[in-house]
Formats: C-alpha cells, sequence, structure tokens
C-alpha cells in the first residue's frame, strides 16, 4: 500500500493546522507505458506550498504537492532505468508516477540524479530550485558588487542561507536577519555572514543599523512584515531588492494583495532612492539559467564556498508536522522529510540522519 497525505480542506486562513490533512492508505500504482513508478526518500517542505492550498490551486483530495527526490522503482521511459535517482514531484506520498499525464507544476522538470556530484537530498536543497531560487535572485536579479552590503532576511533558512553565501562568494559584506540567538551564531560562525542580527528583539531597526553603517545595496526579502520595516530606511541609492517571499504574511489567503501591500509600503522611498525591485520567480530562470546554475553550484559545494543545514524529519506521518514548524520559524535550516531509505548513505551517514539539523558541505 501507499501512505500518503491529502488535503483534506481548503484552509480556512490563517496557519497549517492538522485538520488540513488527511492520512490514507491506497494501492501502489501502475506505470503506464510512457510513466514510471518511483519511490519517494526525500520530500521537500517549502512555505509557497501553503499559498497554494489557501488559494485553492490544491484541491481538496489532492495529494499534497511537494518536490520529492526519488528512485526508480519500474520504468517504461527509456532514458530512466530501475534504480535511478531522480528529482521529480512525487508530492506527500511513498509512491509516485512520473511521465505522460503527471504534472510538472509548470517548471518542476523530472531529470537524473548524481550521487557522486553532491548528495542526493541536496535535489530539493542547494543543488535544486531552492539554490537556484536564491541564485537567481541574488546573483541574476541583483548583481552584487565586490564591498556592498547586502541583507538577507529568514538568513538561516534553506534558501536565505545560500543567498548569503553567494553574496559573500561575490565580495560582499553580508548580513543576516534570523531569530533565536543559535540560529544567528550559526549565520555568522558556520555560514561565514559577517554579522546577524535577531528579529524577535525590539531594537531590530538600531541593531540593523548599526550592522550596516553604509546603508544596504542589496536587500534578498523572505519576510516582510516588521523586518521591512527596520530595512526600508537603510536602502541606498541604486539599491536592489530580490522579493522571494514574505513569510510573514503566509496566513494571508491572497497573496498578490500581500505583494501589492510591500510594494506600496516601500513606494516612497524606492522612488526617492531609485530602488530597483524584482518579484522573484523561479520558474521564469529554469529553461535559460538552470544548467548554468548547477555546474556553478556543485563547485561551490565542493570547493567548501557554500554550506547547507537540512532540517530532516524521519518519517512521511511527520510530514504535517515539520510543515507547521516551518511556517512558524520552527525550523533551522532547509526542512526536509526522510521518507524512505537512502541506499547511497553508508550505516554511520544513515544513524547521522536519524537525527535532524544535518550540516553538509
Amino acid at each position: 500500500m501507499n501512505k500518503q497525505w491529502l488535503l483534506a480542506r481548503t484552509p480556512p486562513g490563517g496557519l497549517p493546522t492538522d485538520d488540513d490533512f488527511k492520512w490514507v492508505e491506497t494501492p501502489i500504482p501502475e506505470p503506464g507505458p510512457t510513466q514510471m513508478l518511483t519511490r519517494t526518500i526525500y520530500l521537500s517542505l517549502d512555505p509557497y506550498q501553503w499559498g497554494r492550498r489557501l488559494s485553492g490551486v490544491e484541491a481538496v483530495g489532492d495529494v499534497c504537492h511537494g518536490r520529492t527526490v526519488s528512485q526508480v522503482v519500474k520504468s517504461n521511459l527509456p532514458e530512466y532505468q530501475e534504480g535511478d535517482f531522480v528529482f521529480n514531484t512525487n508530492g506527500w506520498q511513498e509512491y509516485g508516477l512520473t511521465g505522460e499525464g503527471i504534472s510538472v507544476f509548470n517548471y518542476m522538470f523530472p531529470r537524473k540524479i548524481d550521487p557522486a556530484q553532491a548528495p542526493i537530498s541536496t535535489a530539493v536543497g542547494v543543488m535544486g530550485m531552492l539554490g537556484l531560487t536564491a541564485y537567481s535572485g541574488m546573483v541574476l536579479q541583483c548583481a552584487p558588487q565586490a564591498g556592498e552590503t547586502v541583507v538577507v532576511s529568514a538568513a538561516s533558512g534553506g534558501v536565505g542561507q545560500v543567498a548569503g553565501q553567494i553574496a559573500k562568494i561575490f565580495g560582499c559584506r553580508v548580513v543576516g536577519i534570523a531569530g533565536v540567538r543559535e540560529k544567528c551564531d550559526f549565520v555568522t560562525d558556520v555560514l561565514g555572514f559577517d554579522a546577524c542580527v535577531s528579529h524577535q528583539t525590539e531594537q531590530l531597526a538600531a541593531d540593523l543599523k548599526a550592522a550596516c553603517p553604509d546603508g544596504i545595496d542589496v536587500y534578498f526579502e523572505n519576510v516582510g512584515g516588521r523586518v521591512f520595516d527596520a530595512v526600508l530606511p537603510l536602502l541606498n541609492q541604486r539599491s536592489r531588492i530580490s522579493l522571494c517571499g514574505l513569510i510573514s504574511q503566509y496566513d494571508n489567503r491572497t497573496m498578490d494583495h500581500a505583494h501589492e501591500a510591500w510594494m506600496e509600503q516601500g513606494k516612497a522611498i524606492f522612488e526617492r532612492q531609485h530602488v530597483q525591485p524584482h518579484r522573484l520567480v523561479v520558474g521564469t530562470f529554469v529553461e535559460h539559467y538552470q544548467s548554468q546554475f548547477l555546474a556553478e553550484m556543485a563547485g561551490w559545494v565542493r570547493e567548501g564556498k557554500i554550506k547547507y543545514k537540512e532540517d530532516l524529519w524521519p518519517g512521511l506521518e511527520q510530514a504535517p508536522a515539520a510543515f507547521q514548524a516551518m511556517m512558524t520559524g520552527g525550523n533551522f535550516g532547509k526542512t526536509l522529510v526522510g521518507v524512505g531509505e537512502d541506499p547511497t548513505l553508508d550505516a554511520a551517514m544513515q544513524e547521522r540522519r536519524a537525527g535532524t539539523n544535518v550540516l553538509g558541505t
């Protein structure tokens, strides 16, 4: 049988609760003539998934959407063989079909994963759409220059930690904004940011100003709310912003309204300072930049220039709890659910990954 989490209802708003998800078991599907069956190993949990559910894009009764790392069990596709590792979108279930008639959600095209290049979990992390998101916003939209000051909100999260490290590679002074002291220390001591301030303190604005004495040239936005309030007065002339997410607003049913409100809030300063804000939609960069990104990121990871932290929750049954933790800031790093055995790991690594917060280089 195939264990699955379905969307139990269109959420009424607010943040996710157990009532939004339904656990079922159904027969493992048989692949059609132009399909393959894969076994889910890792499931990626990301804030955008909540927006899909709030807006009704994800229908009640659907398997909850999610990017996955999987292994081919049976293939009727000539380019994939049994045992291959793949990036696909099985979602919140143990087994899924890939191929003709199965949605790729506009841009999440399946691809083979080479375990020799990097740990396969990174295909939904630093070597996947998460990494491409950070790369697209930081490199392609904001084009950081050596010596500039870059600020990254949600700096200890999956996208934020990569975006900030890329800015360091480009020779920037990088300031993170995170939550608890443990996260802030990780951002500076492990990821190598120059400073990190906590959004949980009442003196956030003063702390950020002290950390950015020359103002802000690039801002990577993941949060919004009072974090954006603190950033706005510090934006320099011709600074650039990549609007990746607004996690403080993900309890808002209409994210388009949240984005419009964010733009309206910044409008006066944007105009006075000639700021260039960019909406970041990673799907627009896949066709032309994914190959370039994968080549560069693989090199940075091998050379130790990019480190990453995975918040790994073992067992598919933990997916709702992990999702709720991520949406309320209870995660530390890129949130993953370990759904099935990863045969690329030796026994010692398997034991290490049985807990959470795995650090990789």
